[in-house]
């Protein structure tokens, strides 16, 4: 790996949007507006969490970065420089060698014909890590070693389907260093797994950190990223609404989308709001239709703070501090304030508290 500057980001989604033509029966001419224009910048040595419930638009975004499929506008860029579609093996294989990704279900991901020595030896000749047997069968156990698989020669010959899932997800980690990349996107790699070890999954990616990997981390639970992430990005309805530092933004939340993620994560330590008589306090409605999404400000529609502003005008950025930004009206003069609850509490436990959807608001934004 490349010496790198930590202040720089390695890779880069520079106003990324993403359309999706429908073709079925009375779907011709429809889009999906699957990402609205999205930033967002990967550094060395640091973990950027994107946060936000199925549909949100979080895989789409990894894989653009992954050139899993072209950007309708924006572009991507390594090093600064920008990353047209790769349209040969060579140009695929170039980027690969430096972004890797590992996906949600190690079971699917994973080639069930192949022994775990094939799995991991593959990568290792195709990006010229090791040519001969003799070395790949020893950088094949040194990447075993790598994520905790030991002793290795109880693992190298099995089969996906003679691992548990925390063994499967640790081999497509392996098979994703392989390539020795500079980045890995983290398509949701833990919510699969039992809660006992999902902990062991993410020391490993936070040791991974350290090495001086940029992670993209994409997940649901906010609960999880708040110990592990060292930035948390929320992204509704493919907008981003807010941005900043994991620990102070899962503290104190601004924008209300992202409020209700932090209010939906359990936690025992939190005391409940009394009931609304009225049965008021959940917010109204469904995650708008991302084929005819709402104008303005997505979130308006469920947003208790909405003025008739947010149907038309989406909110421009307010910078809270030099690293942290939300997207929402109630941030403008003469707009109401987010009501601030008791600080979030701290507790030492950096387990997941849960993997189920959350009901969430709706915001727009383009970072």
């Amino acid at each position: 790996m490349p010496p790198t500057d930590a202040s720089k980001p390695v890779l880069e989604a520079r106003k990324v949007s993403k359309r999706f033509t429908l073709h079925g029966p009375g779907q011709y001419g429809k889009e999906v507006h699957a990402l609205e224009p999205v930033t967002l910048a990967l550094h060395p040595g640091r973990i950027t969490a994107l946060v936000g419930e199925s549909g949100s638009g979080k895989s789409t975004l990894a894989r653009l970065l992954a050139l899993a499929h072209p950007p309708t506008s924006g572009e991507i860029r390594l090093d600064g420089e920008r990353i047209a579609a790769a349209r040969t093996a060579r140009g695929k294989r170039a980027y690969y060698r430096q972004v890797q990704m590992v996906f949600q279900d190690p079971f699917s991901s994973l080639s069930p014909v192949h022994r775990v020595r094939h799995i991991l030896g593959r990568p290792l000749q195709l990006h010229g890590g090791a040519q001969d047997k003799a070395a790949r069968e020893r950088q094949t156990v040194e990447l075993l070693e790598r994520v905790n698989l030991t002793p290795a020669d109880q693992f190298i010959d099995k089969f996906p389907h003679e691992l548990s899932g925390g063994q499967r997800q640790r081999v497509a980690i392996a098979r994703a260093l392989a390539a020795r990349p500079r980045v890995l996107l983290g398509d949701e790699p833990v919510s699969m797994l039992d809660v006992s070890i999902r902990l062991d999954i993410l020391n490993l990616l936070g040791s991974l950190r350290d090495d001086g990997l940029a992670i993209l981390y994409i997940t649901h639970d906010i609960a999880g990223a708040r110990y592990f992430a060292d930035e948390i990005k929320v992204l509704y309805a493919g907008q981003l609404v807010e941005s900043g530092p994991g620990e102070e933004l899962v503290r104190d939340p601004r924008h209300p989308y992202t409020r209700l993620l932090v209010e939906s994560a359990p936690d025992p330590d939190r005391i409940a709001p009394p009931p609304d008589p009225d049965g008021d306090d959940a917010p109204p409605g469904e995650p708008p239709s991302l084929v005819d999404p709402p104008g303005g400000c997505r979130f308006h529609p469920r947003c208790p703070l909405a003025v008739p502003q947010c149907a038309t005008t989406f909110p421009p950025r307010t910078h809270l501090s030099a690293k942290r930004w939300v997207h929402c009206w109630s941030h403008d003069a003469g707009v109401p304030q987010i009501p601030q609850a008791d600080p979030v509490p701290h507790t030492d436990c950096p387990v997941p508290h849960t993997d189920r959807p959350v009901p969430h608001k709706d915001k727009d934004n383009s970072p």
